[in-house]
């Protein structure tokens, strides 16, 4: 996290080839939509298509009579003791500002639910009419997706399936696993948060040419600064964590499961988690990870930690004892490797780096890595447009390349390197300067945040909002094309005026990532960084009872639950 936060609220720069459309309806009638990027800083509702009309499709009457009603009803065939109950809920939507040159266009369906239930729900494409009263219920037509439990809250389907493209498209969600009725928000529900709601993204033409490196800028500033040394490094480890290679970091295509050689997952996305040590807890990193884990009930796919040049300690001779006790349990690591000395407040040229000061350290740590004997992920200098007493853009990316060359020379062909920029507006002039090229990257990152009022903003972002700025600007600009993109720290605040909406913007988070299918990884941020807690600011994911919910809801959904790494 930047200590320039005040950045993370400006606008970003319109980009005309990454678009998200909204359609909303009112009383029935479907109102023209907006383009999210003439806009980025909007609410999350103006993200999503109302749905024109929907329905109870069943022989029940109590559920079925397509008058303004608040609910929808879903039930298996046998429902509360009749045998023909059930009941299946047909949402219609129309989609119309979809341009003739859209590609890649991706559609997910949210439908809130008021409690939890332990039953699969089915969306099919579906050939009944959301407007009739009371349809018979009839053969659903082909699956699209499908939820095995319930949450409290929005639930999510993948129908890209069925809508691409503009037209009239409607879905049936049929119920199995549970005899009994559950009940869904439907479009005349009196809060417009709970109503069905269609989130469509899509790509237009082609990429651009990928802009040439040629630009110099100023350095990064970490996020988080580990101050005491712990346990030495146990280069040896024998993990149990098994991918299955494709030939390329770029993203890879095929069968759910498979990881690529620079572990790029083959569908979804990784989750990350960045806890912070401290003395109170004995600078025990181990534990202050399991101990989030135990409240969200998940394990980590990524684990994200800070390290220096020191060559020392926890600090800076990694891995150490803990990383590779997590590598061991099948997480993966993100090295995030500061040119800086923690304990003692120092920091290096990158002149010193590229000028061979520092290759002692640089072919130690090298050396660890390859010894760790599975990939890593690692980045050099995170942020690096931040910190100008470092040197020039140009030098930084000397430095990343002659530390990526060391890192060759020394066999250590195991690091995947990862670039982690801070995303802002003001900075994109600098971008294609400070990118290495495409050679020494392999992941592009950054770190997007919903600070709100933690530096004096009244904006409060959405998920798609806060990440999809500089996704946009990237596509734009080709910097890194083709390249797996993480957010390397992301993060949000919470609303003193309204208390349920962290929550709620945590259970938003997967429905984002969808709509931006190129962000392969995202590790939260849970320390309050260069930000402090006050009433109404405090950007830590657990900082109380419903944030968890929220966040435990986020990671439960199946885009982030990859059959391979910590997850499982």
């Amino acid at each position: 996290m930047t200590r320039h936060g005040l950045h993370r609220i400006t606008r970003f720069r319109s980009g005309p080839r990454r678009k998200a459309i909204a359609i909303g309806v009112v009383g029935g009638s479907v109102v023209a939509g907006i383009v999210a990027t003439m806009m980025p800083l909007l609410a999350s509702d103006d993200l999503s298509i109302r749905a024109a009309a929907d329905t109870t499709a069943t022989a029940v009457s109590q559920d079925g009579d397509n008058a303004a009603k608040t609910t929808l009803a879903t039930c298996a065939t046998r429902c509360d003791g009749n045998p023909r109950g059930g009941r299946e809920a047909v949402i219609e939507f129309a989609v119309t500002t979809v341009p003739a040159a859209a590609v890649n266009i991706r559609a997910t369906l949210r439908v809130h639910a008021w409690q939890q239930f332990a039953a699969t729900v089915t969306a099919h494409a579906s050939p009944l009419s959301a407007r009739e009263s009371r349809p018979p219920l009839t053969s659903a037509g082909a699956a699209l997706d499908s939820v095995t439990s319930v949450s409290k809250g929005l639930n999510e389907w993948d129908v890209s399936k069925l809508v691409t493209g503009n037209g009239s498209w409607t879905v049936s969600l049929a119920q199995s696993g549970l005899e009994s009725r559950i009940y869904w928000a439907s479009a005349e529900n009196r809060n417009p948060d709970l109503r069905p709601s269609l989130l469509i993204s899509y790509d237009l033409g082609a990429k651009p040419s990928p802009v040439t490196t040629t630009r110099p800028a100023p350095p990064p500033s970490p996020s988080a600064s580990p101050t005491t040394a712990a346990p030495k490094p146990s280069p040896t480890i024998a993990p149990t964590r098994t991918a299955t290679p494709s030939a390329s970091g770029t993203l890879p295509s095929g069968k759910c499961g498979s990881v690529s050689d620079k572990l790029v997952p083959s569908c979804g996305a990784w989750w990350g988690m960045y806890s912070p040590a401290g003395a109170a807890g004995g600078w025990d990193h181990g534990k202050a990870v399991t101990d989030v884990e135990s409240q969200v009930g998940r394990k980590f796919d990524i684990v994200h930690r800070y390290h220096d040049f020191s060559n020392s300690g926890s600090n800076g001779a990694f891995p150490d004892t803990y990383e590779s006790q997590q590598m061991r349990e099948g997480r993966l690591m993100f090295f995030a490797w500061e040119s800086r000395d923690f304990s003692a407040g120092t920091t290096l040229k990158w002149s010193d780096v590229y000028g061979g000061k520092q290759d002692e350290t640089i072919d130690a740590v090298a050396g660890r890595i390859r010894a760790a004997g599975v990939p890593v992920f690692i980045g050099f200098d995170h942020e690096p447009e931040d910190e100008p007493n470092k040197g020039s853009d140009a030098d930084f990316v000397r430095a990343w390349r002659y530390v990526h060359e060391r890192f060759a020379s020394a066999g250590a062909t195991n690091a995947v390197w990862v670039w982690t920029m801070m995303g802002w507006s003001g900075h994109y002039s600098r971008y294609a300067g400070l990118y290495p090229g495409d050679r020494y990257v392999d992941w592009v990152a950054y770190d997007p945040y919903n600070f709100h009022v933690c530096n004096g903003s009244t904006v409060w972002k959405s998920p798609s909002t806060t990440v999809g700025g500089f996704y946009r600007w990237l596509d734009d600009n080709g910097i890194g094309a083709g390249k797996p993109r993480m957010l390397a720290e992301f993060g949000t605040n919470f609303d003193s005026s309204d208390p349920g909406a962290k929550q709620r913007w945590f259970q938003e988070f997967p429905a984002a990532l969808k709509a931006h299918p190129k962000i392969k990884a995202a590790i939260y941020f849970n320390s309050a960084g260069m930000t402090s807690r006050t009433s109404t600011c405090d950007m830590t994911m657990n900082h109380d009872a419903s944030a968890v919910a929220g966040f435990a809801q986020a990671g439960k959904d199946s885009y982030l639950r990859q059959p391979t790494g910590g997850s499982r």
